[in-house]
């Protein structure tokens, strides 16, 4: 009994796979080693030994004089290994039973080899040369073998199907998301996100960046998100820039948001104008929090899901339409002032994870939404509890000052520049998405002069499901705390 366990296409360091391979230490308690395969990049083998026969060279993972571009990890017996040495006249450099499915696979494929084996075995072969990696096992899993694989390109390989578990993983990979994105020259600040802020730092301390990290916020004068922001900043000691806008400077942004965003919808427009800003001090690299609410179900209707597995497919759904809005509102609002953004939340390893984990395991709970994501850096002390759980709010009232919110400045403003018998013409006039409200129609008004033959772009406004609402602020919503 041995355990076998590899990773193909990671981003993460080996050190960090590490903490996942000795989940299955127990079966093979004698040695264990790991090895990157730089041929390979993003792969690397382990192997937990329990030492039964040719103790000297029968560590793994195995590879032969004669093919040194063959690597093999396998555990299990292979019964006629003498009997393959001597029908094929086979050199073997051990007399190790494993080292015959190397010269089977060399001598007649990997089809060849496996028909030829009377044993069990669970095996990871790796072929450097013709860059192939193949997996095999004994007819009825004596020797077991779990695999893991999203469909761009990423392969994991073990003995058995054990995790660190949720919260441990999901710490684990979110930190190894952020910490491949400081990867940069200029300056790295955080925005819009205090737990991004909050891991940030913590590894800018430990990469050794002589910087002070700064950070950012963005509201009116008193807005909630505006305070808390403040709070993380003297908690975490970052250099923090309140950005504070106006309800006319708000307004009168409008107009150039539409142009750099490209779009008409509602909701996007109403968070990108407080998110465009012209660039601050020195900071060129953003780290931000856009994907969360998409990945984690942070949107305040994931109350409302009927099931665990309506939640989860709406989930995906928004992941799906992300570049729409989200996504796109992060690289216009940005790339307009000559900075460039980084979505540790949207990194394909803590992604596929997430959003494969059980339905059940990921809807609101006791009333918070993201309630697992939270929960798994709870007792690490990055932040304090009174943020790290602080309550979804909707976007208008977050910015908002107490006097007035975001919201109520921009109904004001347009239901001076759009009348109801404009409305009810919208229809006749753009049949393709044709606008329901007088914000819909300002919006799409704007768009058109920008962009007459692109409407096709947005195929729908971006509205909360299962709510009977016909606006998309989730002040709206019966769960919204006021």
């Amino acid at each position: 009994m041995c355990g076998i366990w590899a990773v193909f296409g990671t981003d993460e360091d080996t050190c960090v796979q590490c903490n996942a391979a000795h989940k299955i230490t127990h079966r093979g308690p004698d040695a264990f080693r790991i090895e990157s395969i730089h041929l390979i990049p993003k792969s690397c083998l382990g192997f937990h030994r329990l030492a039964i026969v040719d103790d000297l060279a029968g560590m793994q993972p195995m590879r032969v004089y004669r093919y040194p571009h063959i690597w093999l990890l396998y555990n299990g017996e292979i019964y006629n290994h003498k009997l393959t040495r001597k029908e094929f006249d086979f050199p073997h450099d051990t007399e190790c039973d494993g080292e015959s499915i190397i010269h089977l696979y060399h001598h007649g494929g990997i089809e060849f080899a496996a028909k030829h084996l009377d044993g069990v075995f669970a095996f990871v072969l790796l072929d450097t040369a013709n860059r192939k990696v193949f997996l095999g096992r004994d007819t009825y899993g004596i020797r077991p073998m779990f695999r893991f694989f999203t469909d761009d390109g990423f392969l994991a390989v073990c003995s058995e199907a054990k995790e660190n578990d949720q919260k441990e993983s999901i710490r684990r990979l979110f930190t190894a998301a952020v910490k491949k994105r400081l990867m940069a020259d200029r300056r790295i600040g955080g925005l819009d996100s205090s737990l991004v802020a909050a891991i940030l730092v913590k590894l800018a301390k430990e990469k050794g960046i002589s910087y002070p990290i700064q950070t950012f916020s963005i509201g009116m004068e008193g807005s909630p998100d505006i305070e808390a922001a403040k709070k993380v900043a003297d908690h975490l000691g970052t250099e923090h820039h309140a950005i504070i806008f106006t309800p006319e400077e708000g307004i009168d942004a409008l107009k150039d948001v539409i142009y750099h965003l490209e779009s008409y919808d509602i909701t996007t427009i109403r968070a990108s104008v407080v998110s465009t800003s012209r660039r601050r001090q020195d900071t060129t690299v953003i780290l931000s929090g856009e994907g969360s609410d998409e990945i984690a179900q942070g949107y305040i209707y994931f109350h409302n899901a009927p099931t665990p597995e309506e939640g989860d497919k709406e989930s995906l759904r928004l992941c799906n339409d992300l570049h729409m809005y989200d996504v796109l509102r992060g690289d216009r609002t940005t790339a307009a002032w000559g900075l460039e953004i980084r979505v540790p939340f949207l990194d394909h390893q803590f992604s596929s994870y997430y959003l494969s984990l059980p339905p059940k395991d990921k809807i609101p709970q006791k009333g918070i939404e993201k309630y697992l994501l939270r929960a798994a850096f709870d007792s690490e002390g990055l932040l304090p509890d009174e943020i790290l759980w602080r309550p979804k709010e909707a976007f208008s009232d977050g910015v908002s000052s107490a006097k007035r919110s975001w919201y109520e400045v921009l109904q004001d403003f347009i239901n001076e520049q759009i009348n109801d018998i404009d409305v009810e013409k919208a229809s006749s006039k753009y049949s393709f998405n044709p606008p329901k409200s007088k914000e819909a129609l300002y919006y799409r008004q704007l768009f058109q002069e920008f962009f007459p033959k692109l409407s096709h772009l947005i195929p729908y406004y971006w509205m909360p499901k299962w709510s009977k609402t016909s606006d998309p602020s989730a002040r709206t919503l019966k769960h919204y705390k006021q």
